[in-house]
């Protein structure tokens, strides 16, 4: 027990300094933000929603658009797999939901029936195929859906449209969100600090699918007033303030915003707000063949089925990237950068549910709960003082530690504090105590069994240990079930409890026991009052 290394000394009291400096951020008022230097004003902890006040929405996803793209998706992979396998067809339609098209020689429809059922995959846990294949009248080959393969398509774009929000909210400089999934085709999103949800709701409901396709030129104005396009085109609205209110572009792209590398706000040649894009490799060489081949005709940048602008192709464009201009203000063309940079939502979201809470009744939960930390680490304190005398003092001084360690790792971390994480705070400090209780009482134990001082004091500390790490273990084992299968409330009173119990332990074995082997080893004391 007297023999505590001066390394381990140094290194317990460097540990516990850092975890008090952590803290001070999170603990001195936003006014004195910038006394301190530059990377302890990144340090600190985040209020939750119900703490700060926030924006809560609801979104719940257009599950009939996955159908509708995999339909379109299946149609291009079909027309490019025909055509690598050398198969003629023709007469390929999308309608009632079906893709059905005719093999021009009826010798190779077996060939191209095979070719079909190469393209669909199996899915779920029964293994169903996501695709049926069949022979109609007139040697037609049609593709249906399966409910197994719509099912699958739509979970995975939920998760790559909660992937996306996460990232828009994340590049607009407010941390810590919660993005969960709520059933099969819902999202909720909470957004502490963020007072309009207006902003937020422009920010993650855009559904970014941009898209650059060549105009028809071959479309008359009446085509245009009733709304008729030829085979293989599309009528789309113009973006407001371009003039011209419809205009026919052909239905291929020539390049989607999935080849997208970097978008960034930017100003054009006459000063105004636009929005710069790059692509990657292929896109980039895509776009230099396609502007090479139509110089001189108009081509239709669109953004979510509305036609932003419609530029002609002076020159080709060869250097992968390129400009999208139209009546863009600063903030709305940051916003369409970040919407392009973070990825296209593949599915649409519409918002079903709308909350704002204000930061009043966080402010009185905040100072209820400052109070109630504080009443039950003065009472632990007095209990201890009063029982324990001297121990008890070196108790309160890992009490105290610990407060403060936990704090300090939460804000390193950056980690979101909400009222159930008070709730575990106030846990924390009145369990926190528990190992020095036992510490204690197995020494007077070794006392009471006549044992020399340093031998009790060895003697506890070493027995304690071994039922404190036990308990505590099991402790951590449900804190890391509750945060991995919670979410919200949940998450953050396992945090904080994980966090208290790793910060109380080590306070209440090495901390403590540090202090009292280096009052033995000064004071030498005969007698031992506990």
């Amino acid at each position: 027990m007297l023999y505590f290394p001066r390394w381990k000394v140094w290194g317990i009291s460097l540990l516990c300094l850092i975890g008090v400096l952590l803290a001070v951020p999170s603990l001195l008022p936003a006014s004195a933000d910038a006394y301190l230097p530059r990377w302890m004003q990144a340090i600190h902890i985040n209020l939750g929603l119900d703490l700060a006040g926030g924006s809560h929405l609801l979104l719940e996803a257009e599950t009939a658009d996955v159908a509708r793209q995999r339909l379109e998706a299946m149609e291009e992979l079909i027309r490019r797999e025909m055509r690598t396998r050398e198969i003629p067809i023709r007469d390929l339609s999308t309608s009632g939901g079906e893709l059905s098209f005719s093999v021009r020689d009826p010798a190779q429809a077996d060939a191209a029936a095979e070719a079909a059922r190469a393209q669909t995959q199996l899915v779920g846990l029964a293994a169903q195929s996501d695709w049926t294949v069949r022979s109609a009248d007139g040697g037609r080959i049609v593709m249906g859906q399966t409910q197994a393969g719509i099912n699958n398509a739509i979970d995975q774009a939920m998760e790559v449209a909660r992937d996306v929000i996460d990232r828009r909210i994340n590049a607009s400089g407010t941390l810590e969100p919660t993005i969960i999934r709520q059933g099969s085709s819902r999202i909720v999103v909470q957004v502490p600090g963020m007072q309009d949800p207006e902003a937020l709701k422009a920010l993650i409901g855009r559904t970014a699918r941009l898209e650059f396709k060549l105009v028809d030129t071959t479309v008359t104005p009446e085509q245009l007033q009733s709304g008729r396009a030829p085979v293989g085109s599309q009528i789309l609205p113009m973006a407001e303030g371009e003039g011209a209110t419809h205009i026919a572009v052909q239905r291929r792209a020539i390049i989607t915003g999935d080849r997208i590398s970097d978008a960034m706000q930017d100003f054009d040649e006459n000063g105004a707000p636009a929005v710069t894009i790059r692509f990657d490799n292929a896109g980039s060489q895509r776009f230099a063949r396609v502007t090479q081949e139509n110089v001189n005709r108009p081509f239709a940048i669109i953004l979510d089925n509305v036609v932003l602008s419609a530029p002609n192709i002076r020159e080709p464009i060869l250097g992968g990237s390129a400009q999208i201009s139209g009546s863009f203000t600063v903030q709305t063309a940051n916003d369409l950068a970040i919407s392009l940079r973070s990825g296209r939502l593949p599915v649409e979201l519409h918002v079903i549910e709308e909350r704002t809470v204000g930061p009043d009744l966080g402010a009185d939960s905040i100072r209820l709960g400052t109070i109630a930390s504080i009443a039950a680490t003065l009472v632990v304190i007095a209990f201890m003082l009063v029982t324990y005398g001297r121990f008890g003092v070196y108790t309160t001084i890992g009490l105290i530690l610990n407060g403060l360690m936990i704090v300090g790792i939460m804000a390193f971390f950056n980690a979101t504090l909400t009222l159930p994480g008070i709730a575990g705070f106030v846990l924390t400090i009145g369990a926190a105590v528990d190992a020095n209780v036992l510490i204690n009482e197995r020494i007077r134990e070794e006392q009471r069994r006549g044992r020399k001082l340093h031998d009790s004091l060895e003697s506890g500390y070493r027995e304690a240990s071994t039922a404190i790490f036990d308990a505590n273990i099991t402790n951590v084992i449900a804190a890391v079930l509750m945060f991995y299968f919670g979410s919200g409330p949940i998450r953050g009173f396992a945090v904080v409890l994980m966090i208290g119990i790793i910060t109380s332990v080590f306070t209440a074995v090495n901390v403590t026991r540090m202090l009292v082997a280096l009052w033995v080893r000064r004071a030498r004391p005969k007698e031992l009052h506990i």
